[in-house]
């Protein structure tokens, strides 16, 4: 029998095995998309022609009071490149640079520093217009709007709800809540409360009295999805919202931008990462060996969830996943760990319900595709702790692919998936 040598990332190094090449259905990768020769034409391009909705020159006036949108460090979107053309045309129609204001989008997480924002607007942006920092605990700064028909708390940055217009800008990428990023989301999370971040990540669950997570909460899937319709419906109840996405190559360049309406655009941007970046298969596989695509993918094991979340999707119920996640800084929040003391998953939802975290809910999902397959897990946690969120742990990739064997056998189908971070297969015709 013929041998595959199959050579993936882990943290900044590379490792290797052997795998039976009949056993091999495919090895998962995106859609080659080259990156524009000029991201300036490109972005200039759809500025004059929107993906949908007036040009940008004919939405904002001289007056208007801008707020932008923008994502914290956490999240690359090429705003460096994007935010200095925005400003210069919104220049040219009439507005001051003192009428246009910059907010972060942390959501809940931690203040930035000076050198950060420089760095995420550039230089020439940083000197000329004013940017703050979202923060979802400081009530002061915050604007209730009511609730969405679903019970959400909606309390929005006091300067994203009081402006005249408000451009969202950021990057769409895949989401295992809101089935994607970009758009909407820049609002709420990235703009909200604290109380309305916990009220989100709420919906997750379905209601008490029918329990367990709910089915449309999922990669991928925005109609029927109740964070989906959470977002849009907070978005609503503020005023104009002109939208720019970027979406990136898994090396951080920008391949495709949409601009304009925030629901049609964004939608289109959803189209075109589907297209790009989740192909279709015929059948699931007994093994699925997954790289998150090496450092900083797989700093820590939170991050790592992301490529576990994408990869199952190919995974028959039962199997095996090897996930190869240094975790170089260790799980990824303090408290992530304590959650793991309810090993069944009724407990776990209880335990939610009663004192909600969005780390815990985190949590939660991989402990429920910890229960629906083996999950063997190559990384520099602790054997431990990787047992205690009811995975197995691997000293080396070969141990991990003796493991695998040793529970399906040697003639096992098996997807290798090179880059879990940045491609989400999908199994055609699966709902």
């Amino acid at each position: 029998m013929t041998e595959r040598v199959i050579t993936l990332k882990y943290g900044r190094k590379v490792l290797s095995f052997n795998i039976p090449s009949d056993n091999l259905l495919g090895i998962v990768t995106p859609k080659e998309i080259h990156p524009p020769i000029d991201p300036f034409e490109l972005i200039e391009s759809v500025l004059n022609t929107p993906t949908s909705g007036l040009p940008f020159d004919e939405t904002f006036r001289k007056g208007d009071r801008i707020t932008i949108v923008v994502s914290d460090i956490t999240r690359y979107t090429g705003s460096e490149i994007y935010l200095p053309i925005i400003i210069d045309r919104l220049n040219r129609i009439g507005v001051e640079d003192e009428d246009i204001t910059i907010v972060f989008a942390l959501g809940i997480h931690r203040q930035q520093l000076p050198q950060e924002h420089r760095m995420i607007v550039g230089d020439e942006v940083y000197k000329r217009i004013k940017v703050y920092d979202h923060n979802a605990f400081n009530s002061k700064n915050l604007t209730p709007l009511g609730k969405t028909d679903r019970g959400t708390r909606v309390e929005i940055n006091r300067l994203v709800a009081e402006a005249d217009k408000v451009i969202l800008t950021g990057t769409i990428g895949f989401h295992y809540l809101a089935g994607f990023g970009g758009g909407r989301k820049s609002i709420l999370p990235g703009v909200a409360s604290f109380d309305s971040c916990l009220d989100l990540h709420l919906l997750a669950l379905n209601p008490p009295e029918v329990g367990g997570r709910h089915h449309m909460v999922k990669t991928g899937a925005l109609t029927g999805n109740p964070f989906h319709h959470a977002m849009i419906h907070v978005c609503e109840m503020l005023g104009p919202i002109f939208l720019f996405n970027t979406i990136l190559s898994p090396t951080k360049e920008i391949i495709e931008v949409v601009a304009g309406d925030y629901l049609s655009a964004h939608q289109r941007g959803c189209d075109f990462l589907l297209r790009s970046f989740s192909p279709e298969f015929n059948e699931k596989a007994d093994l699925v060996v997954v790289s998150c695509g090496g450092f900083p993918k797989d700093i820590n094991f939170i991050q790592a969830h992301k490529s576990i979340d994408y990869a199952i999707n190919i995974l028959k119920d039962n199997g095996v996943m090897i996930v190869l996640a240094e975790c170089s800084e260790g799980l990824g929040n303090p408290t992530f760990l304590d959650w793991f003391k309810y090993d069944d998953l009724m407990d776990f939802e209880g335990a939610l319900r009663g004192n909600f975290e969005i780390n815990g809910q985190t949590a939660y999902s991989a402990l429920i595709k910890a229960k629906k397959a083996k999950i063997i897990l190559l990384s520099e946690l602790t054997g431990e702790n990787v047992k205690r969120m009811s995975m197995i742990p691997a000293d080396s990739i070969n141990q991990g692919v003796s493991m695998a064997y040793k529970i399906l056998g040697e003639t096992t189908s098996t997807y290798i998936i090179p880059d879990g971070g940045s491609v989400f297969p999908r199994v055609r015709g699966a709902a």
